[in-house]
């Protein structure tokens, strides 16, 4: 849902962070060199390739659909090279959000990885079965993405209620960080930026309320493509308090 207008909306996400120039984050762990990434963020990274890699790593979206996917599947094209696709936002796969519905493909999900080892996770992704080649993904991207796999995922069962879709977090807490943070962005009141059209208008109200597993992820990791603050280093409560404040935020 709302990659549809950011890979748009890139060039003015960009400029109004840095203009705003406020966001500040909890302590992380340095890494060894000055300058060189830290794991927060190589996960995070991870978890936008996870969302549409190819918009990470700035390529075009394949044109076939992936030999794996079901036949049975409702989607074709570039859409199902997505891992987020097939094993879903809430990495549960036929056993998550993606049991039923538009994207039900019958495919396990990644939880059974977390904590897993990364190599064994990067052989994974290049097997005959996931065929993330060298030519789609070099590397250092399946790097990003293993370590994501074993290491940045949560249980989302934990803070969202499955029937409900009500996030079980601080309401006021996330008030505070959406508006410091979020609004800068996506408006005081949600609704500076329309994923969708005038005739049917989506905010970020409407999505977190809708697929609020979709939201909390991209919380936690950013939006793929453009300059979307990502929340990794803030707690998980306090990430799962911004999506509660977002479920208050007008849908229409």
């Amino acid at each position: 849902m709302l990659e549809r207008y950011f890979m748009s909306f890139g060039r003015h996400v960009r400029t109004t962070l840095l203009v705003a120039g406020c966001v500040i984050f909890a302590p992380v762990v340095l890494a060894d060199e000055p300058g060189s990434p830290t794991e927060i963020f190589t996960i995070a990274r991870g978890g936008e390739l996870y969302d549409n890699w190819w918009a990470v790593l700035e390529q075009d979206a394949p044109r076939t659909t992936h030999p794996a996917y079901p036949v049975s599947g409702k989607k074709s094209g570039g859409t199902t090279w997505r891992c987020k696709e097939c094993h879903g936002w809430d990495y549960k796969g036929v056993d998550g959000a993606y049991g039923s519905g538009s994207h039900y493909t019958g495919i396990k999900g990644i939880t059974a990885y977390r904590n897993a080892d990364v190599a064994r996770i990067k052989a994974i992704i290049r097997d005959d079965t996931h065929r993330y080649t060298k030519a789609l993904l070099p590397d250092n991207a399946v790097e990003k993405l293993a370590l994501f796999v074993s290491r940045g995922q949560i249980d989302m069962d934990k803070y969202i209620d499955r029937k409900t879709k009500r996030a079980r977090g601080d309401i006021g807490r996330g008030a505070s960080l959406y508006q410091t943070v979020c609004a800068v962005c996506h408006g005081f009141d949600g609704k500076a930026i329309n994923f969708k059209d005038e005739n049917k208008p989506e905010f970020i109200g409407t999505v977190a309320n809708e697929n609020p597993w979709e939201v909390l992820h991209k919380i936690r990791n950013g939006q793929p493509g453009v300059s979307m603050v990502a929340m990794a280093a803030l707690s998980v409560e306090d990430q799962v308090a911004i999506l509660a404040y977002a479920q208050t935020l007008p849908r229409k």
